[in-house]
């Protein structure tokens, strides 16, 4: 697309399809410096690009980056981003997808958030049926793809080995997502899979959210009301209000496991993802997408 080299992990600033950093976006390299670069990102394209250059986990950047420098041979003939990979979607989604982690050789070589792999293609698939997607694939950055209404992030930013990052990196990312619902302002969080459950109560949690007790248990189509505290801000536009609520929905994730064997069908993805949208005040009637 570029018409130019890109080395494997690719370098900020380097013409890279929708790049959000460049050479002198800063660089995180502990747990601690996470908190604070979150902390202090006023804006999602600031978030996005401190995100896209974080090195705060040792072992998942030396996997990312391998992976990233061996590639796999089906592509062969193709850069591989190997950072992390920021939320990607509309700035001020209603509807906020919540995931585990980019796939080593789907976000990690493409560098958007479930693109260019099996688990993608279904997502992306469901939310076109659902008319918040242009397209009904996405295959690489830069290829036409557009959400509306709707976001979409993972709770760790880097592809971990066997797919499962430790409860330590898990902890170390959290901030990040913290900082993406506090800026998004989202009304409902879609999370596909259990740890994407987790991490979102996690995340209420630490931002003050009334969370029903005992925790809410994940399930498919498992429905939970998160209330926000009194003095959080009004927001007319998208419908949150002092006191009021954001709802969180769960799917069972769309890894290959899961829609190979049944446990997950196209049916069974769109029944949640409906009510999430219906949730959220977003349907196929209200996308605009051309």
């Amino acid at each position: 697309m570029t018409r130019q080299l890109h080395r494997s992990p690719v370098e900020p600033g380097s013409g890279w399809p929708e790049e959000p950093a460049d050479a002198s976006t800063r660089v995180v390299r502990t747990p601690a410096g996470v908190v604070r670069a979150a902390a202090t990102s006023r804006t999602l394209t600031q978030l996005d690009a401190r995100v896209s250059v974080c090195r705060a986990c040792p072992r998942l950047v030396a996997w990312r980056e391998e992976v990233a420098a061996t590639g796999r041979r089906a592509y062969a003939d193709q850069p591989y981003w190997g950072r992390p990979i920021a939320g990607w979607g509309d700035a001020h989604a209603p509807l906020l997808v919540v995931g585990l982690a980019p796939a080593a050789h789907g976000g990690n070589r493409t560098g958007r958030v479930f693109t260019g792999d099996r688990s993608g293609d279904w997502i992306f698939a469901a939310l076109h049926r659902a008319g918040l997607a242009a397209q009904e694939r996405s295959d690489h950055a830069g290829d036409g793809q557009r959400l509306d209404g709707v976001r979409i992030a993972a709770a760790v930013r880097c592809a971990p080995p066997d797919n499962l990052p430790s409860g330590q990196e898990r902890a170390a990312c959290a901030p990040w997502l913290d900082a993406e619902v506090q800026l998004v302002r989202p009304r409902v969080l879609f999370a596909l899979g259990g740890i994407a459950w987790d991490a979102s109560l996690a995340c209420a949690r630490r931002l003050g959210w009334n969370v029903p007790r005992p925790a809410p248990r994940f399930g498919h189509g498992a429905h939970a009301v998160l209330t926000l505290p009194q003095e959080d801000d009004d927001d007319g536009e998208r419908g949150r209000r002092r006191g009021g609520a954001v709802h969180l929905v769960g799917s069972y994730h769309v890894s290959q496991q899961n829609t190979s064997t049944g446990r997950l069908t196209a049916a069974m993805l769109d029944e949640a993802l409906g009510l999430a949208a219906q949730l959220a005040g977003v349907s196929t009637a209200d996308a605009a997408l051309g």
